[in-house]
């Protein structure tokens, strides 16, 4: 069956011991969510390495990258006065210039900010890491050792990528949806959260990819260095959940390769 009740899988080999693990993570969880998965936590402990998308390196920060652009972004093109006030007050305290933000990366930004203040009801003080980077610390305070399959820089490059072309109305329809939604605090999108909290996963896995730049193609490159880790070391592969899925995922991949993939229960 393709439901799976777990974000959790054992990925054995017939070649040798190693035991390593694939965790689908979502972005707009963090600290409480992991903390309270018992088995992910002994299954993060046990592991010599820790893989994840990218690694925050000093320097080579989103923050970072960003706030070294030349280019101004015109906000008055893609947002009313209103909703540039609501993104001014927003930004007050960050360390991020919005104005170097481009309309694809601040719709991404504002959509994780919903999902985090109003599907998962997240304090607006609370500036605790996502899940993915959370992963990292509990790695850094138990010594194992992180590993990036790619840079921010190029996760950047993707992100502008993907909507390459897109009419500058249709950003800012975009942007208005998503300001909107923040601002009413409308919960009736919060589908995705709330199946991921609840475990209520389908993970298609005889369906194709549809996204070949943020799917197919990332995941075949990250299936070349994760094949060399996993033989050599017990490694716990954190990664956002839609890798795991449909037919390019990396489930069906290393399954083809001959490892045997069990899904554990996360408590």
């Amino acid at each position: 069956s393709d439901s799976i009740n777990t974000v959790l899988f054992k990925v054995t080999s017939p070649n040798n011991n190693h035991v390593s693990y694939l965790f689908g993570t979502h972005h707009a969880f963090g600290k409480v969510f992991f903390d309270s998965l018992t088995k992910a936590k002994q299954a993060l402990e046990s592991s010599d390495i820790v893989i994840k998308e990218n690694l925050n390196i000093p320097g080579e920060t989103a923050e970072d990258i960003i706030n070294r652009r030349t280019e101004i972004t015109q906000w008055q093109k893609y947002l009313s006065k209103e909703q540039l006030s609501y993104i001014k007050n927003l930004f007050a305290t960050s360390p991020t210039d919005f104005n170097k933000i481009t309309p694809t990366e601040m719709y991404v930004f504002l959509n994780r900010h919903f999902k985090q203040q109003v599907c998962l009801n997240k304090n607006a003080d609370d500036t605790s890491l996502s899940l993915d980077d959370y992963i990292a610390t509990k790695a850094v305070e138990q010594n194992i050792e992180l590993y990036g399959l790619e840079t921010t820089e190029k996760q950047i490059n993707l992100i502008n990528k993907d909507v390459e072309g897109m009419p500058q109305k249709n950003h800012k329809k975009r942007l208005a949806n998503i300001i909107e939604k923040i601002s009413t605090k409308n919960i009736d999108d919060c589908e995705e959260t709330n199946w991921y909290s609840q475990m209520d996963m389908d993970y298609q896995m005889n369906t194709p990819c549809r996204n070949t730049l943020m799917l197919t193609d990332r995941n075949d490159k990250w299936m070349k260095q994760i094949k060399d880790l996993i033989e050599k070391k017990n490694c716990f592969i954190a990664v956002g959940l839609s890798h795991l899925m449909y037919e390019c995922g990396l489930i069906n991949q290393l399954t083809e390769l001959g490892y045997t993939i069990t899904p554990i229960e996360v408590k």
